[in-house]
């Protein structure tokens, strides 16, 4: 097989007779377009209405439906309402992720023990644009709440959403499960290396926003490609980091989890979907999570209660603990950037997480001890290659709404 663009491996759609590509306009996804898509996997299955509840448009699309199927439909239990997402949101070209959310939900989510949303239907077209879909349950009617960044759950609350991620690396610790050539190295693919510089446009509107300027430091203003060239060292020892990997939600934060009523937390949105080190998940959450004085008196301890909760789960080939601590602290990199190039619009508000991340890198000295001595590794031009800002948000910055 050959590898066309950078997680798509040609032919290998999971139904090969299937013409054409999947729809990009929302206006093509109707209930005889869903029909023919279930059909495949659900012979005989035909949607006879479909009715939208509620579009959420950003980088993705989610497109809640209420659907009616006929006899089959019925016998087989499919759901009447369900999730459809993928990339139908104008002026955004969100790149590989929504292929990749569709590969994990079928190729993965039968090997998982860790809860994620069910699935019944996953497709992509494998041609290199990146083109994927997938058929969820509909979390909105389930009983529970949808978690937000800024949701504060209190220490005890972020130590149980660790032992959530500790239940989520463990189920596929060093397994063979992993070795799925589209399923990349965390830190080891572009969507992770070149974030600082495709998403510098967006950062730069977060930077200029007077409440930002009140706590981020100068430097970043004068030498931010001080902060490439910190971020690139974090990637390369990452993608160092022997020994046993795991399966990395890579986008851990409150905002894409459920919290069932019954306590149990939900991750959802697999659209960074990696194999690696433990470390980007613990960080991302726990930090994300607290407020600045909640992590400044908590954070080693929690960092020991996820080690021990992962450890007591059978794993082998783990890091010291003191060795956990010294990565977690070079961590905040990630989140700084995340979230940096977040606008609020897309649906979680981004300033209290940047502070929160920024100022942990700044009592962890972040910045500086992954590139001290150290000389960049790559002449950086930020801005360059860029990806454009989208017309809608073009159009609030020019009505003064960001």
């Amino acid at each position: 097989m050959t590898t066309v663009g950078t997680n798509s491996v040609k032919d290998d759609r999971p139904f090969p007779d299937r013409q054409g590509p999947l729809p990009r306009e929302l206006e093509d996804i109707n209930a005889e377009w869903l029909s023919a898509m279930l059909a495949r996997k659900y012979p005989g299955v035909v949607v006879e209405q479909m009715q939208r509840v509620q579009l959420i448009n950003s980088h993705t699309t989610k497109l809640r439906v209420k659907l009616t199927y006929n006899t089959r439909g019925r016998e087989l239990g499919l759901p009447e309402n369900a999730c459809l997402k993928s990339n139908w949101s104008e002026g955004f070209e969100s790149g590989e992720i929504c292929e990749l959310e569709a590969r994990f939900y079928f190729m993965m989510q039968d090997a998982l023990t860790a809860p994620v949303p069910a699935s019944y239907f996953a497709d992509w077209d494998g041609d290199g644009s990146g083109r994927g879909v997938v058929m969820l349950e509909d979390l909105g009617c389930a009983p529970g709440e949808f978690g937000n960044s800024l949701d504060h759950l209190g220490v005890d609350g972020v130590a149980k959403g660790l032992e959530s991620l500790a239940d989520l690396h463990a189920a596929l610790w060093d397994s063979p499960t992993l070795d799925q050539r589209w399923l990349h190295r965390s830190m080891d693919t572009p969507v992770d290396t070149e974030q600082v510089l495709r998403m510098y446009n967006y950062s730069r509107i977060n930077m200029d926003r007077p409440a930002y300027r009140e706590f981020l430091p100068d430097w970043l203003y004068e030498t931010p490609e001080r902060f490439a060239h910190a971020f690139d060292e974090l990637a390369e020892l990452d993608r160092q980091a022997g020994g046993p990997l795991c399966l990395v939600h890579g986008d851990s934060h409150q905002g894409n989890s459920f919290l069932r009523e019954n306590g149990e937390r939900v991750w959802m949105d697999w659209q960074l979907v990696r194999k690696g080190k433990p470390w980007r998940d613990v960080v991302y959450f726990m930090l994300g999570a607290l407020t600045v004085e909640e992590r400044r008196g908590n954070d080693r301890a929690l960092v020991k209660h996820y080690y021990d909760y992962l450890k007591a789960k059978g794993v082998s080939g783990l890091e010291s603990a003191e060795r956990a601590l010294e990565l977690c602290q070079l961590w905040p990199a990630y989140g700084m950037q995340a979230w940096m190039s977040n606008m609020d619009v897309w649906g979680q508000s981004g300033g209290d997480m940047i502070r929160r991340f920024w100022t942990a890198a700044a009592d962890y000295e972040t910045v500086e001890r992954l590139t001290a001595g150290k000389s960049p590794r790559r002449e950086i031009r930020l801005g360059e290659g860029a990806r454009e800002v989208s017309p809608a948000i073009k159009e609030m910055l020019a009505r003064g709404e960001l």
